[in-house]
Parts: structure tokens; C-alpha cells; sequence
């Protein structure tokens, strides 16, 4: 079978770059292994004739050759839904991603790939976000936008959502780096969002196409965010965060790494604290992650294009069978949260929003998607526990302990 996308192979001919899938969807080979194959036989095609000589010797437990048919399946699907196979010795490949020490091998791509080698910066932080927290994201991100930056996110909750929406609000444009397949976005409440995303910027990812989010593959996402950037800004963060995976990442690729203070009296802010403290550029405005990074080109001002066919009611039946996806959730089990945890009523999602800093009651009813009459009730119930307090000017805050 030849590839779908037979007028982007970019001097590889369909049949190598079949074997260069198949290899990247093998159990047991990672993007080093993948590497050190194509190296030492010369060709992925080679490398494929190869393997199972070599698995036949018993010094490779735990790996195995991907099934022809699945990587079949995974091309027709991803022909169907308009996603783009970039392998890392194509052009358009970015440079930056290439300084991983396990660089992708194979690059998914909804949208404009272009971007994944414009000039980008990094908007992260805590899905458990405060409602100032997504504020000053949202504004952060619209200001990197409107300067020429693309910002570059993970698509979860909070800090994350933030980060795309704003940078959507600007002239510039945003890419999404998931954790699972592109066409299986993750929370599924940031479906739609997603979907603008491909169509007005770029969504990004290593994993097969149809393949659920796993706890440990995050961090795994979390190195491409810092690979694809020239710098990476923490909004909120607590000491045990994904964000500051992303931090460490970014130190280690010598990209800039930047932080948002806040109050010590809220466990949001002492990741970010802590980052200050041992060195990260102090960050307030976008003026402030400009001066960090430096003379910058200007990336290209963002063109809506279509993002491809409509994502299907019942994915599972243009996406890759889940035997090709072997950590996939066993049937009835939600798929692992990365330690996101959901609010129950209004009052949660408040007090979940609320920092110690005062927020506006009508910005903190935006933020929470609920009504004056409901908000007012809910802050009502949280006052009278002693979990909030009302301060002049219409606004609130979290009672300090």
C-alpha cells in the first residue's frame, strides 16, 4: 500500500516512509531505538527486513514488529481526517524539536504545520488554575500573539485553555501539543477548541491516531512543548506539577525558562515561586518575555483553513483499531486525569477558582460559566464556612489560613 500523502514524501518514497511509521508504532521502540536502527541498517526499509532476524535471537524482549494492516488503518485514517505524517528528515520538521535527545520520530499534524517552526514561546501552568491565573493567561497569550509570537500549549485544563484562547483572540496563532492521538482531544470538554485550533493553528502529537491519554505520556508531551519553544512561561504551578517538568525541560534545552509570581499563601504559586527563586526571568507583562527572549523574527499572522473533516460521533470508526493502541483503557474505565480532578457544584468550581489575591465577581462568573443569581448563592454558602471573603469594590478572595 502506498502512502496517502504520496505528494509531500520530500525525496522518501512511499515504501520507505511506510517502514519508517511502521517502525515508530513497533512495541518496544522507542524514538533512540528507531534511531540507532535507521542508522545501523541504513534505511527504515532495511530496518524492518531486519528486525525479525534480529527478535528471533531473544535480546530484544518486549519488542515486536507493528502489523502491516494496523499501520494501514493509521494511514487511511489519518487521509480522512486531513492529518499530516511529518517524519523528523523532512524539511518542515522544526529544527528546535531536533534537540531532543529522543526527538519524534513521526509528527502527527492537524493544521498549519509551518508554525512548529515559527518563533514560540511556551504558556503553562496549573489545570486547577484561579480565576486571576487565567486572566492574566488569556492576556498574556493575546499580547505574545499580537507581537508575533505562536504560544504553544498542552490543551488541558486551566492554564492551558487560557493560553489557546487568548492566543486565538490575537493576529498570531497557537499550537496544541496533546498527549494522545490528535483526532482524540483531551479534556473532551476542549473538543471544540481543539477544532479551532486545527483550523486556525496547529495541533501536534507523537501518538498514533485514535490513541487515549495515559498518565505517563504527558511528561513525554511535555518535552515537545519545551523542544518547540524558545521559551517556557509558568503561570501557576504547584511544587508537584507537570509544568514544572516543562521548566526542567526547557533549562536542560537551554531555553529560556520564565515565571508569574503570586502570593505564598496559595499552593498555585509556589512552583512558580520556587522557579524565581532559583533564577527564572521574572514575568508580569508580555513586555517581560520579549525582553527575556530577545531580538525575535516575527512569525506569520494567522489564516483560517479548514480543519479538515468533522470529527465523527463515534471516532472508533475512522481512527485506528484500539488494538494498535495497547495501553488503551479497558472498556467502562474513564482514562487516566494526570491528576485533574473535577468540581462538583458551583461552590467547588469557585472555590477552586478563587486565589487569595481578590478577584472581581463578575470576572470570577465568566470564569466559573455560572450566573449572577447562582454565584451570589454559592458565595453566600462559601462564606458562611469560612472559605471566603467579600472585599470593596465587588470582589472576593479566598480566606488566608
Amino acid at each position: 500500500m502506498k502512502l496517502r500523502d504520496g505528494s509531500r514524501t520530500r525525496g522518501l518514497d512511499p515504501a520507505e516512509r511506510f517502514a519508517w511509521l511502521q517502525l515508530a508504532r513497533s512495541p518496544g521502540i522507542g524514538p533512540k531505538s528507531h534511531a540507532r536502527l535507521i542508522e545501523r541498517f541504513g534505511s527504515a526499509r532495511a530496518a524492518v527486513a531486519a528486525l525479525p532476524g534480529l527478535l528471533a535471537t531473544g535480546r530484544w524482549p518486549g519488542v515486536e514488529l507493528a502489523e502491516r494492516e494496523l499501520v494501514e488503518a493509521e494511514l487511511a485514517a489519518a487521509e480522512a481526517l486531513g492529518v499530516r505524517l511529518l517524519l523528523a528528515v523532512e524539511p518542515e520538521y522544526p529544527a528546535r524539536l531536533k534537540e531532543l535527545a529522543d526527538a519524534p520520530p513521526v509528527l502527527m499534524v492537524r493544521g498549519t504545520v509551518e508554525l512548529l517552526a515559527a518563533p514560540s514561546v511556551a504558556v503553562v501552568g496549573a489545570r486547577n488554575a484561579s480565576a486571576h491565573g487565567k486572566i492574566f493567561a488569556s492576556q498574556l497569550a493575546r499580547e505574545l500573539s499580537a507581537a508575533g509570537l505562536v504560544v504553544v500549549s498542552g490543551l488541558a485544563r486551566g492554564i492551558d485553555t487560557a493560553a489557546h484562547g487568548g492566543a486565538l483572540d490575537g493576529p498570531g496563532s497557537t499550537v496544541a501539543v496533546l498527549a494522545s492521538g490528535v483526532d482524540r482531544p483531551y479534556p473532551e470538554e476542549n473538543a471544540e477548541l481543539c477544532e479551532r485550533i486545527a483550523a486556525e493553528g496547529c495541533v501536534v502529537s507523537e501518538r498514533p491516531l485514535g490513541a487515549e491519554p495515559q498518565a505517563r505520556h504527558f511528561p513525554r508531551r511535555n518535552r515537545i512543548i519545551a523542544g518547540l519553544t524558545l521559551g517556557v512561561v509558568v503561570v501557576e504551578a504547584a511544587v508537584q506539577s507537570g509544568s514544572l517538568i516543562t521548566a526542567s525541560l526547557a533549562l536542560e534545552l537551554g531555553r529560556e525558562v520564565m515565571a508569574v509570581p503570586g502570593s505564598p499563601l496559595d499552593p498555585r504559586h509556589s512552583g512558580t515561586n520556587r522557579l524565581l527563586r532559583e533564577g527564572a526571568h521574572l514575568i508580569e507583562t508580555a513586555a517581560d518575555v520579549l525582553a527575556a527572549l530577545g531580538a525575535l523574527p516575527v512569525a506569520p499572522r494567522r489564516t483560517v483553513r479548514s480543519a479538515g473533516p468533522t470529527r465523527p460521533s463515534n471516532p472508533a470508526r475512522r481512527t485506528v483499531p484500539n488494538r494498535s493502541v495497547r495501553e488503551a483503557p479497558a472498556p467502562g474505565r474513564s482514562a487516566p486525569s494526570d491528576g485533574e480532578t473535577r468540581a462538583e457544584g458551583p461552590a467547588d468550581r469557585i472555590l477552586e477558582s478563587l486565589g487569595v489575591e481578590p478577584v472581581a465577581i463578575d470576572d470570577l462568573a465568566r470564569q466559573c460559566q455560572i450566573t449572577a443569581a447562582v454565584i451570589q448563592d454559592a458565595l453566600l454558602e462559601l462564606e458562611l464556612a469560612g472559605l471566603v471573603e467579600r472585599l470593596p469594590g465587588n470582589r472576593v478572595a479566598r480566606r488566608a489560613r
